[in-house]
């Protein structure tokens, strides 16, 4: 596998370890990660706090983000999607978009190369925790 997609991975894995979403990110830029994020919304008790915003915000200002690739474990949703591209992010890998769709669409409407790797554990590691925290779940993607 991707050494990038896995560290996105191991993101996700820190995230329920601390009690979160097991959703997790890094951006990358000329080879190295610049940025690693998980979702923190329940643990910092920020509606906002996803993945990549997390990765985003680790990463700093960089000035231009054209060059970057972000990973994610999940599909980005909306909200983050629109940070993707709002920030020219051009390139996106996400790990699967089964256990939620995402906005694969809106980034490719904006240019953004949008790979969804299909990974069996990351689509295994969201089964389970939609099993376990059904309520968090909804929480977390507006169905509640």
């Amino acid at each position: 596998m991707d050494k990038f997609m896995q560290a996105a991975i191991e993101e996700a894995k820190k995230g329920i370890s601390e009690g979160g979403i097991p959703i997790g990110s890094v951006l990358v830029k000329n080879g190295e990660i610049i940025g690693r994020g998980h979702n923190k919304r329940v643990q910092e008790k920020n509606p906002i706090l996803h993945a990549e915003i997390d990765c985003l915000q680790n990463a700093g200002r960089i000035g231009t983000y054209k060059d970057t690739i972000l990973y994610s474990t999940l599909m980005p949703c909306y909200l983050c999607s629109g940070a993707i591209v709002q920030f020219g992010i051009k390139k996106v890998y996400a790990g699967e978009n089964e256990t939620f769709p995402g906005g694969p669409e809106f980034m490719e409407e904006h240019g953004v190369e949008v790979i969804n790797l299909d990974l069996e554990e990351c689509k295994e590691m969201m089964k389970t925790f939609i099993k376990n925290n059904q309520t968090l779940w909804k929480e977390d993607i507006g169905e509640l």
